[in-house]
């Protein structure tokens, strides 16, 4: 059997760790492909600052106001997969305060329900160029989890995210775990969500857990989410010869001369740069 089994967390988050959507898109995608069942939620007072994370409001169907508060879920499937497969989901708001307690509390219920293996979903903010496939960086602390699925062991020091935080939990309980980060192009940050990088996450998860939602349409939003920008530099002569120059970095990067270490260098340069001023939405 695979390393990590057949009952696979997969956890995304909003936030520092979901640059243009696109983790939690992957998430939302995942959702929406099969009928999920709730396992557990956090209490949002131990782990939301709300001046940060605000409650939001809504009308319900009869009218009435009703108040939506800063959560954190773990949802599992409701039916297997044919081949027994199990992706279960972990989703919600990034944490304030108490990260190790907040890991933890979903951590001990992995293990109360014997999930086998753990997967964070991220995505960054990369001086990449639009008009390429969206890279995925895919690492492992676990080396039987290297050695099986080709993975890289990340050697970045620094600030870190939630994500992070579980990877390092889940390995310390004995769960093997992965992560797989997109690079999506700084310069269209506003131009969320991103598609092709919700795409690019949801394939490499595929070929990591052999399954994967139907993504026909994502390609159809993804050509068009491409073809806007497009639009937008065409007529910028400078954001046009700046993509350009993003396109003949990474078309160096994929020749078979360029060293395997690239992407992880863009990874660890982008935590970097963020340090430990991350987004509090």
């Amino acid at each position: 059997m695979d390393v990590l089994g057949s009952r696979i967390v997969v956890a995304a988050f909003d936030g520092w760790n979901d640059a243009g959507e696109a983790a939690s898109g992957a998430i939302a995608q995942l959702r929406d492909s099969a009928d999920y069942e709730l396992v557990h939620s956090v209490d949002p007072e131990l782990y939301f600052d709300y001046q940060y994370t605000r409650p939001s409001t809504r009308m319900d169907a009869s009218g009435r106001r009703e108040l939506r508060w800063p959560e954190a879920s773990l949802w599992r499937p409701r039916l297997e997969q044919e081949d027994g497969t199990e992706l279960w989901l972990l989703t919600g708001s990034e944490p304030a305060r108490a990260w190790q307690a907040f890991a933890g509390e979903f951590i001990d219920v992995a293990l109360r329900d014997d999930v086998t293996g753990f997967i964070t979903l991220g995505a960054m903010l990369s001086d990449v160029p639009h008009t390429r496939p969206i890279s995925v960086f895919a690492s492992s602390q676990n080396e039987a989890v290297r050695e099986t699925h080709g993975l890289e062991k990340s050697t970045y020091e620094g600030p870190v995210g939630i994500l992070s935080v579980f990877e390092h939990f889940a390995e310390i309980a004995g769960i093997p775990a992965a992560s797989l980060w997109a690079s999506v192009p700084h310069y269209v940050a506003t131009a969320a969500p991103s598609p092709k990088a919700t795409l690019a996450l949801l394939d490499r998860l595929e070929e990591l857990t052999g399954f994967g939602p139907a993504r026909e349409h994502l390609r159809t939003e993804a050509a068009a989410w491409e073809a806007s920008i497009d639009a937008a530099a065409a007529e910028d002569e400078e954001m046009t010869e700046y993509i350009r120059q993003l396109e003949r970095t990474r078309d160096t990067w994929d020749s078979p001369d360029a060293s395997g270490d690239a992407i992880a260098q863009a990874f660890e340069r982008y935590l970097r740069r963020r340090g430990d001023g991350f987004d509090k939405r």
